[in-house]
């Protein structure tokens, strides 16, 4: 058939005919654009981190070897919604206005969904789509609620009703499984005279970590290696921000693994989660700290493996089904998280970091009729980059709203332009919100990261100490010591900042969004004597007054807004 049809079309173009999109759809790409929740890239085996042999990812690994893998690719701002606004809109989260997690894309700016139906593509959004409004742009949804459960999901789809009110359940299917099964039953039953642009998207393994029940029995009599940091962050890892003045700010910043942190720990939450993963009447009284830690980072890894387990091997029913109907060929398959995630590292649970676990995204892309096989990448790229590249495959026009650039040269030759960007930009702006991390933006570029922690919410208030980190990614890639204070890093330090500023700008960052914040972030710029005093004060100020909520019982504090500082 495709052969028979190939010649057609060269036919009518030599005698100068005419040919509608319709009778070439079969020459463009499929495009399917895989996105997990919280995976972090260094649980992709491909990227072969300390997890690459004990929880191998065979079916994404795949996409690496028969295609290219990112090592620098990095989210603008590491968690869900925002993330997920930058990809749909090719825009920062401060121009697409979805800074955190009540973000939203309103129908008529779901710009990706657009652009690819206009160039004759048929559309689809299936899974997580955590962007609060209708996605109406695509042709067709079928999207979790929010966060959506993990068993027995239900999705909301269009239908006679208003919006969310049209829904369907799956009470006895894990959502992985529940997810693969809607998008093989659209891949069957679409219109097939059209190219296809197909989001679908995994809830896992966002926590917390219900994997499907016949995963219980994966990894169970496995100890799963740590990092040397979950014991022992060093004295030179973080700043003032992170640590407080003489670090008393070290158990009240960054939610923790093991009972460092009093307000929220995966110690305090998943005995009481997952009481099998502990040992029977499980009290931690009855344990050492050191004993306590272990048996909560082997939990949580543990779950949370067990989820993308289950991933990966849905993929594979997935990309079979492509393979079966002589699709996988011609259709460009992305795998991507949407953000990184903390796997124990410096004894931090969950993402929000500018840290490279947190801020770095996995990026692997399967295309054999354009892109080599085996490729490792380090060319930056952001997520706001992705949906130009997408539409640039479909030959699709990319608008001037779009901020992100294409790197589909890079792909297809391995060669980065002489123009291409040379840092990423990062922001995370929802102050001490739910995992005690506090506002801070930066700059990545392939050898160095220079991260400001201003240390307030969009108010102004609720303020933590701000400080300055910098850290040399090529002699310290885990990011142990920040040598920012080394006199001998001032030029460096200097420059750094001039090119944060200059980035600031360029994004259009420019602080007239949340004024009062920006007023925060400009008196501690330069970070002088005088500065460093002020921000001892306030660590003073932010521990006593964590002391007080902590003896109220208040652990649910809205942070992320409000100027008073008390």
């Amino acid at each position: 058939m495709y052969p028979i049809k190939t010649a057609l079309v060269a036919w009518f173009l030599l005698i100068g005919l005419h040919v509608p999109v319709d009778a070439m759809a079969d020459e463009r790409p499929n495009i399917l654009y895989i996105m997990s929740d919280d995976h972090a890239a260094h649980a992709v085996s491909a990227y072969g981190s300390r997890l690459a042999k004990v929880a191998p990812t065979p079916n994404i690994d795949r996409l690496a070897r028969e295609g290219a893998l990112f090592t620098n690719a990095f989210c603008t701002n590491s968690i869900c919604s925002p993330s997920r606004a930058c990809v749909l809109t090719g825009q920062y989260n401060h121009i697409n206005g979805s800074f955190d997690l009540s973000g939203k894309v309103e129908p008529g700016k779901q710009m990706l969904a657009i652009q690819m139906k206009k160039a004759g593509y048929q559309t689809a959004m299936i899974g997580k789509w955590h962007l609060k409004v209708e996605p109406a742009d695509f042709d067709h949804y079928c999207v979790l609620p929010g966060q959506g459960k993990y068993h027995g999901p239900t999705f909301r789809v269009r239908g006679e009703k208003p919006w969310g009110q049209n829904t369907i359940s799956f009470p006895n299917k894990h959502s992985t499984d529940a997810i693969t099964d809607l998008t093989l039953d659209w891949l069957k039953s679409r219109d097939d005279s059209k190219p296809f642009f197909l989001m679908h998207h995994y809830k896992a393994p966002h926590d917390y970590f219900d994997n499907a029940p016949r995963y219980e029995s994966y990894l169970a009599d496995i100890d799963i290696p740590e990092p040397a940091s979950l014991w022992d962050q060093g004295e030179n890892f973080g700043s003032m921000a992170t640590r407080g003045a003489g670090d008393e700010l070290l158990k009240h910043i960054g939610t923790s693994v093991g009972g460092r942190n009093p307000r929220r720990s995966y110690l305090g939450d998943l005995p009481k989660l997952y009481p099998n993963e502990f040992p029977k009447d499980f009290d931690p009284a009855n344990f050492s700290e050191e004993e306590n830690k272990r048996l909560a980072y082997n939990a949580y890894l543990k779950k949370f493996l067990r989820c993308v387990k289950g991933i990966d091997d849905n993929l594979g029913r997935l990309f079979k089904h492509l393979e079966v109907t002589g699709q996988l060929d011609n259709t460009i398959i992305i795998y991507t998280g949407d953000q990184g995630f903390m796997l124990g590292e410096h004894d931090y649970q969950d993402k929000r970091w500018m840290y490279e676990e947190s801020q770095r995204m996995p990026f692997l892309v399967r295309y054999p009729k354009s892109v080599p096989a085996g490729q490792k990448i380090d060319s930056i790229i952001e997520n706001v980059d992705y949906g130009p590249t997408m539409l640039e495959f479909a030959d699709a026009d990319i608008p001037n709203s779009v901020q992100g650039r294409s790197f589909k040269s890079i792909l297809e030759t391995g060669a980065e332009p002489d123009d291409w960007k040379q840092e990423a930009y990062y922001r995370y702006w929802m102050h001490m919100a739910h995992h005690d991390n506090p506002g801070h933006m930066g700059i990545r570029t392939k050898t160095h990261k220079l991260i400001y922690y201003y240390g307030c919410n969009y108010d102004g208030g609720y303020q933590t100490p701000p400080g300055w980190e910098l850290y040399d990614l090529v002699n310290d890639p885990k990011e142990m010591n920040n040598i920012v204070d080394d006199p001998q890093n001032a030029e460096l330090v200097q420059t750094l900042k001039d090119r944060l500023a200059k980035l600031r700008d360029n994004v259009g960052d420019d602080g007239s969004h949340y004024p009062e914040c920006e007023k925060v972030v400009q008196e501690f710029w330069d970070y002088d004597d005088t500065d460093r005093a002020k921000a001892e004060q306030i660590s003073h100020d932010y521990y006593q007054r964590r002391q007080r909520e902590l003896e109220k019982g208040k652990r649910n504090i809205k942070t992320w807004q409000g100027n008073a500082n008390d």
